[in-house]
């Protein structure tokens, strides 16, 4: 099978790197929107600045310029840009008759006519690419983990069989998993909040507020994602599975999670622009958290834990004093 993924970030380079050495044998073109970088990373034969100390192997090729000219005839195109250049990049693949699948995860933040309240990858590729036959591979996923060649668990979701089938064909091997779904709205929805409460956990983590919080707070916040996703209509069983469980945990919890180092930083009252720049890697959770809120106000979704988020994103509320906000809500029935 010929591969090709579009963004040499962590995640990017990762899963290339994890096709490249399918017992398959598939054909894998990396592609990076920088050309120094594609260069570097071939004089190199690692990604420095993303990966250091992964080697590259010599069957993954590299290249840069005009990602069409990649993507010809390619079997699979794997989109693994951040969410806010994802509409560009669909809008180029538009025409293509491959299988498309995105990695990233989030919602698109509301811009201009798009949407008032942003939108899903999903329902981006409806508005600017209806007739490509894609989906999205995601799941509970450090990339450093996965180009190590790690035990992973993915979901490939589409409403496509054939997508769903590529995907598995394409990455299923003996260091990962993928379990397929037809599910695309609530692997998304799970994949896009928690990285907004992963940002809180940290927040729980920095203050030193203990593990009872630590697991109160996840429980309730997966709950907030089952509402969200099933006002959007997807199934509530999906949030049991690798996409919202399994990926929430893992990136609430895990010392690899920039969001949830975000939230830690916050705790000690650091700026969170001097957090963002000392990161130095897309924190997604830090933009989709508006969002989010704005779709769950839109459609009458209580969202307790990523109102919190967002009031102490913006600076309205200090860490102290939105977990203070929670801990004061009324008493109410589980469930």
């Amino acid at each position: 099978m010929k591969i090709v993924v579009l963004g040499a970030g962590a995640w990017g380079t990762a899963v290339a790197l994890s096709a490249a050495q399918h017992p398959a044998g598939h054909q894998v073109t990396l592609w990076a929107r920088s050309t120094p970088q594609a260069s570097s990373m071939q004089a190199l034969h690692e990604n420095r600045h993303y990966l250091p100390g992964i080697a590259l192997p010599p069957s993954l090729q590299l290249a840069s310029g005009d990602a069409l000219t990649a993507c010809t005839q390619a079997d699979l195109i794997i989109v693994a840009t951040p969410m806010a250049a994802l509409r560009g990049m669909l809008t180029q693949l538009q025409g293509s008759a491959a299988p498309v699948a995105w990695l990233c995860k989030g919602f698109e933040a509301a811009h201009g006519a798009h949407s008032a309240a942003g939108l899903l990858a999903h329902e981006v590729c409806a508005q600017v690419a209806p007739a490509l036959r894609a989906g999205v591979l995601s799941g509970p996923s450090f990339a450093l983990e996965v180009a190590r060649n790690q035990p992973t668990a993915l979901v490939a979701a589409s409403e496509h069989a054939a997508v769903r089938d590529t995907l598995v064909a394409a990455f299923h091997s003996p260091s990962v998993r993928v379990y397929a779904n037809e599910d695309i709205v609530g692997v998304e929805v799970g994949g896009a909040v928690k990285n907004v409460l992963a940002i809180a956990t940290g927040i729980v983590d920095g203050m030193d507020l203990g593990l009872n919080a630590r697991a109160a707070l996840i429980t309730r916040g997966l709950a907030e994602m089952t509402r969200l996703g099933v006002a959007l209509g997807a199934r509530p069983d999906t949030f049991m599975g690798l996409s919202g469980l399994g990926d929430l945990v893992l990136t609430a919890t895990g010392s690899l999670s920039r969001n949830r180092n975000v939230g830690l930083q916050l705790a000690t009252g650091k700026p969170l622009p001097q957090i963002l720049h000392e990161l130095g890697h897309v924190a997604e959770g830090v933009y989709t958290a508006p969002t989010v809120w704005q779709r769950a106000q839109a459609l009458g979704v209580s969202m307790p834990i990523t109102e919190a988020v967002v009031a102490v994103l913006e600076g309205r509320l200090g860490p102290a004093e939105a977990v203070g906000a929670l801990m004061r809500r009324e008493a109410k029935a589980e469930g």
